[in-house]
């Protein structure tokens, strides 16, 4: 609306302009004298202007004919097509012009004229197409696309265009298939690439994944570290399915070769840890782990290293650890595990100094403040004092897990394929941001699951920061120890 009255007044103004000008012409004394055959015309400053336009017009009108009348010369010559060619390019002036993009219903129809002048489907079926799904008419669309698949110079364009109707559909099978189709005949398109890659991943082809992955690389399309780490991302995740199924020498072999790819994927160095156990070499598992840990302290890596020699005691084990201890002394996952493995030890006091700071920290996790009520059972506090520790990790962040990069899923597990919003190779152990709400179901639960008694808690056998207002029973069993961390993924320990 406002467009048009813009354009209403611009015309006013252009019309008030001219007659404003051909006013001041009228009053302008002079003129223009031109001699022709012997007389003299004197013309007035409005009639020299209307002379110079109908000259140009005249001009225009002299060249046109010459044009016509050197095709027509041509044609008597012996060219056939010289007279249609000069008719054709007005035509194809038309045409281009018509190709300007519309909206909806306005962009077929102007796709239409295009193709009616210019007669070049290769070039208007494209144009068609989009304007049909601009226009929500996918029938139209679809129908227009499979015409471009019978041109060779189209084929792949057609192709595409049906993947991303399919894609939109939801029907992953046939636009897997069809993204195949169109790798085959561009192999080197990077977006369709990445389309198969994502699909074959979501349909758990691991083979067919990373073929494609080598076509991106040998295309220039991807990064060789990248490709070294989503390689191996993939036959880790080919050989778990493997291990489900057969523990074989192959099932296990893939593990190692997911392992040797990206020695820092804390899931492949585990399973390949396990592989090597299972085959009898310890000392293997025991060097890839000791490898991983240095990378990222991990508790799968840990649960792994824990599984070398499952029937050793508390105090071996704590001993044999010191392998990966030594590594990252300062790191909170090392001190988590310390604090784990003396606990069950049943050296209360060593576990305490091994946890430090990490329980006493606003920003303490559950696992740090579940271990410290074990820590303080173990020493003999009071139910009141250990009440205290495990109602603050109630409503304490549950620490690192498996995010997606992505769409901030969590996970219980590492998976290759986010379960949320299914991109691959996204899934990263980080600590996700804590939620600003309070819960119903925090520290105020905390009675109805421990039980209410009359008796309040002594607040002097409390830290500070500790003091809650949580009733106990005396004949409420005691909390267990470090075996009861809501921490899943902490090592088993005998």
């Amino acid at each position: 609306m406002l467009w048009a009255l813009i354009k209403i007044l611009f015309f006013v103004a252009l019309v008030a302009v001219l007659t404003y000008g051909a006013g001041l012409l009228m009053e302008t004394t002079g003129g223009v004298r031109v001699t022709f055959a012997g007389t003299e015309y004197t013309l007035g400053p409005l009639q020299s202007v209307i002379a110079a336009l109908l000259l140009l017009v005249t001009v225009w009108l002299v060249l046109k004919l010459l044009s016509l009348a050197v095709a027509f010369l041509r044609f008597l010559n012996g060219d056939e097509t010289a007279v249609s060619r000069y008719f054709d390019r007005g035509r194809e002036a038309r045409g281009y012009k018509a190709l300007a993009s519309g909206e909806g219903r306005l962009a077929m129809s102007k796709a239409a004229k295009a193709e009616r002048y210019l007669r070049k489907p290769e070039l208007t079926n494209l144009l068609t197409a989009q304007a049909a799904e601009m226009a929500g008419d996918t029938r139209k669309a679809t129908e227009t696309y499979k015409k471009l698949i019978t041109n060779d110079s189209t084929r792949f364009v057609g192709v595409r265009g049906i993947l991303k109707q399919k894609l939109a559909e939801g029907d992953r099978e046939t636009a897997r298939k069809l993204a195949e189709k169109a790798i085959a005949l561009k192999p080197k398109h990077e977006e369709t690439q990445d389309v198969l890659l994502k699909l074959q991943a979501q349909a758990r082809d691991w083979a067919g994944a990373r073929s494609t992955l080598g076509a991106k690389l040998k295309s220039g399309s991807l990064p060789r570290d990248v490709y070294s780490r989503r390689e191996a991302v993939l036959a880790l995740s080919e050989a778990r399915e493997v291990i489900e199924d057969d523990v074989s020498l192959e099932a296990r072999e893939k593990a190692i070769t997911a392992n040797r790819l990206s020695p820092d994927l804390v899931p492949a160095a585990a399973l390949a840890a396990r592989s090597y156990v299972a085959k009898g070499k310890p000392r293997n598992a025991t060097r890839i782990l000791r490898k991983a840990w240095e990378a990222q302290p991990h508790p799968d890596l840990a649960a792994a290293f824990a599984a070398i020699v499952p029937d050793e005691t508390p105090q071996e084990r704590l001993k044999r650890f010191q392998t990966l201890t030594k590594i990252h002394p300062d790191h909170p996952e090392t001190r988590l595990l310390l604090a784990e493995l003396n606990i069950v030890a049943e050296d209360f006091p060593e576990a305490r100094r091994a946890l430090g700071e990490l329980a006493q920290s606003e920003a303490a996790d559950a696992r740090a403040l579940t271990l410290m009520a074990a820590i303080e059972r173990g020493e003999g506090a009071s139910d009141n004092v250990i009440k205290g520790w495990l109602a603050r990790a109630l409503n304490a962040p549950r620490g690192p897990q498996w995010v997606c990069d992505n769409c901030h899923h969590r996970h219980g597990e590492w998976q290759p394929v986010c379960d949320n919003c299914e991109s691959f190779d996204t899934l990263s152990w980080t600590t996700p941001p804590r939620a600003e709400i309070t819960s119903a179901t925090g520290a105020h639960m905390l009675p109805l699951i421990v039980g209410a008694t009359d008796e309040p808690p002594a607040a002097a056998d409390l830290p500070e920061s500790d003091i809650i207002d949580v009733p106990t029973e005396s004949e409420e069993p005691a909390p267990q120890p470090a075996e009861e961390s809501p921490d899943p993924s902490k090592p088993a320990v005998n």
